[in-house]
């Protein structure tokens, strides 16, 4: 049995986000578990923001082809968002829609039924939480299947040591938790 594939992305564009040492903490995490992961960050894949005259006069640009093909070589992903004023960020959105989108004679979903993790951090004493459902259901829409429950990250600038580890507990506890049932359900397929 080869292991499992997983991708990992934060929705943030920021240098210094706290939901990409987050990502990254998830993702050593899923290494350590023996998982083959790819951790990317999205200002690697730019594209400019979705619309269909655009698409329809250049196609995808090269950087979602790209995205594409990363994510259709995936078993699964780990997202970590923040959320702004309650709702996914536009990165995301944006990187999302384009990837949704054919390309050329290739009209498959490279989303459908991939295995999702997600994940919030905020400075906020609710940790990213109000954007998770909204997450849930985007995903949902594209055809992933995320798993039930979330890991979430309150008080998140001061939740990690100067290297990035994530110290508190409790949601290093929701990842492990998280990450072991993933991988528990993509040995079985």
């Amino acid at each position: 049995m080869s292991a499992p594939k997983i991708l990992v992305l934060a929705g943030s564009a920021r240098k210094d986000s706290v939901n990409k040492k987050l990502a990254a903490n998830a993702a050593d995490i899923a290494r350590a578990r023996g998982a083959q992961v790819t951790h990317i960050d999205l200002t690697d894949y730019e594209a400019p923001l979705y619309h269909g005259d655009d698409e329809a006069e250049n196609g995808l640009p090269d950087s979602m082809k790209a995205m594409r093909k990363l994510l259709a070589e995936h078993d699964a992903m780990i997202v970590a968002t923040p959320e702004y004023n309650g709702n996914i960020p536009p990165l995301l959105v944006n990187t999302f829609d384009w990837i949704s989108r054919p390309d050329g004679e290739d009209r498959s979903n490279p989303f459908a039924g991939k295995l999702a993790i997600l994940m919030a951090a905020s400075p906020g004493g609710l940790g990213g939480v109000r954007v998770i459902p909204r997450l849930r259901a985007f995903l949902t829409d594209l055809g992933m299947m995320p798993l039930p429950g979330h890991a979430s990250v309150p008080g998140a600038f001061q939740a990690f040591d100067a290297d990035g580890r994530l110290t508190n507990d409790r949601s290093r506890g929701q990842i492990e938790g998280l990450v072991d049932t993933l991988i528990k359900f993509l040995d079985r397929a």
